[in-house]
């Protein structure tokens, strides 16, 4: 089995708007990280996105990517979270 080093998990939310997928992916897409599963949900008018992608081949390093999702969920009015998944594994095991 593939060891999760690389995966990240990306987390959207915010008031629905046109053009929250598009934004977000166009970024990861232009930084050459991978998506590798996608779900979302709207409930009530608030959107719900969360990403598991793969860093192993991405432009830059995790920490600017970090920062860069966070100003560009500020420019759409959006929160974006970004995590790595081995820390997201150990901080939800019960």
């Amino acid at each position: 089995m593939e060891h999760n080093a690389n995966k990240t998990i990306i987390t959207v939310v915010g008031k629905d708007t046109v053009g929250i997928i598009a934004k977000v992916c166009t970024y990861l897409s232009e930084n050459g990280v991978n998506v590798l599963d996608i779900s979302q949900t709207i409930v009530s008018g608030y959107f719900n996105m969360m990403m598991i992608v793969d860093m192993t081949k991405a432009a830059k390093a995790f920490a600017d990517c970090q920062k860069d999702l966070d100003v560009l969920g500020e420019e759409i009015g959006v929160s974006i979270k970004c995590q790595k998944a081995e820390i997201f594994d150990m901080m939800h095991r019960i």
